[in-house]
């Protein structure tokens, strides 16, 4: 599993997200990713990657949302294939606070696509705009996701996981959603299929005519808290720092009342 190879990366990030690596008594053990019958073209993907002997069922059964559900499951059982993916970086049991990208090299666009293939979504949102997201329990994950989007859309996130399951949920929308999906689901890559013509439909929208662009939000700075605190004046700051009224006043009562972090240094 060279993650160099960019279906090896995929397939990695994949696992990491939706794979579960299961020990036993002494060597046994398994891996196995279970996915909805309608992708088990990708299972067999990884079955063809893997020089291994390994399995793909299906079953069909009831559950809480479904009254039918059919499912496809790849199992692999080798010691030495699960023994590799271990020291990559895929734990044994519960794993969503404390996967992270690979520490060597590897194909950085092919293993993010395969995370969000298997924890994100790709498509319209309800009032048909674009949209790239992630949902993830990992901060190594969702602080890397923010990194390499940076790079390809220009924009920054800040992480901050969400207050009912401690979750981060990480949002690309508009012209940012079609640049990182361009840039993650290129022709001819591995992923599943669906999220593929997805991420393609994506870059025929176009920006109605008159809906503004949102201006990119303005991250505040040591220096400034230190001249918000010391002037603790909004209009004043607001004049000195070229910001709203609006904005010193929030972001005083901010610092005042501990949301945020007080200034370090000089």
């Amino acid at each position: 599993m060279d993650l160099t190879v960019p279906e090896y990366a995929y397939m990695f990030g994949f696992l990491q997200a939706d794979g579960h690596l299961q020990q036993g008594v002494g060597q046994k053990g398994k891996l196995t990713v279970e996915l909805n019958a309608r992708d088990i073209a990708l299972l067999r993907t990884f079955q063809k990657l893997t020089p291994y002997y390994s399995s793909v069922t299906e079953r069909t059964r009831s559950t809480n949302f479904a009254e039918t559900h059919s499912s496809a499951t790849w199992s692999l059982c080798s010691l030495e294939a699960r023994t590799k993916v271990n020291e990559l970086g895929l734990p044994y049991g519960r794993k969503s606070k404390t996967i992270a990208p690979p520490l060597g090299e590897f194909s950085r666009r092919d293993y993010l696509r395969g995370v969000i293939d298997a924890d994100g979504s790709v498509g319209y949102t309800s009032k048909g705009f674009p949209f790239v997201s992630l949902t993830t329990a990992s901060t190594a994950i969702a602080a890397y996701l923010c990194f390499y989007a940076g790079k390809v859309t220009g924009t920054e996130r800040s992480l901050k996981r969400n207050a009912r399951d401690a979750i981060y949920n990480i949002l690309y929308t508009n012209e940012n959603a079609q640049k990182l999906a361009g840039d993650l689901y290129y022709t001819g890559c591995l992923s599943l299929e669906r999220k593929q013509n997805a991420a393609e439909s994506l870059g025929t929208w176009v920006r109605p005519t008159g809906m503004r662009i949102a201006p990119d939000r303005r991250r505040w700075t040591a220096h400034e808290d230190r001249v918000l605190l010391r002037l603790n004046n909004d209009a004043a700051a607001a004049k000195e720092l070229g910001r709203t009224e609006k904005s010193c006043y929030i972001r005083l009562w901010r610092l005042r009342t501990g949301q945020v972090a007080m200034p370090t240094g000089r």
